[in-house]
């Protein structure tokens, strides 16, 4: 799964990415660092832990992201 956000505070949006099949699970924030992660786990805590709705353009957009992360969390093979 890869999402694509717009971040309010840059014209780069927030990237999101977890990947299983090739182990990557990382996120590109708006300033372009990144955050990499071990396991889908480690990556969902965080976005939930350091991301709100109210930081994106859309925030019905990153509501959806936040709900398919939950998903795979009850269903890894989504």
């Amino acid at each position: 799964m890869e999402f694509s956000l717009c971040s309010l505070d840059c014209a780069l949006p927030v990237e999101v990415i977890l990947d299983e099949d090739n182990g990557r699970y990382m996120i590109r924030k708006s300033d372009s660092s990144g955050e990499f992660f071990n396991t889908p786990h480690e990556l969902i805590q965080w976005v939930n832990n350091n991301f709100s709705a109210e930081e994106f353009c859309d925030p019905s957009e990153f509501q959806s992201m936040i709900k398919k992360l939950s998903d795979y969390l009850s269903n890894p093979n989504y």
